[in-house]
């Protein structure tokens, strides 16, 4: 996926509304799960991703600093993100409990 022609998305887009569902690829661009919800908003919120699983069930809910993501939009609208983390180390990350 070539992410350098997708648009970072600015801190007032960071909300819950826009986020929610987006797919997170990891740093060889294999999915390594999904905006679960988002505590906060801007550049102060905190992430939730379901790690793993399949079809939802199975997932691992990790909390990530918004910092720790690059969300951008695709040449379609669609939001994703990126993160510098492959699926073993968000796995090896505690469990948020909500």
């Amino acid at each position: 996926m070539d992410h350098s022609k997708h648009t970072p998305l600015r801190s007032d887009e960071l909300t819950e509304v826009n986020l929610d569902g987006a797919a997170v690829y990891g740093p060889d661009d294999s999915k390594i799960g999904s905006v679960a919800h988002l505590h906060g908003m801007g550049d102060n919120a905190q992430v939730i991703v379901d790690v793993g699983g399949f079809l939802g069930m199975g997932a691992k809910p990790v909390a990530l600093d918004v910092s720790r993501l690059s969300f951008m939009r695709d040449e379609s609208g669609d939001i994703h993100a990126t993160s510098p983390m492959t699926k073993d180390q968000l796995k090896e990350l505690p469990e948020h409990h909500q």
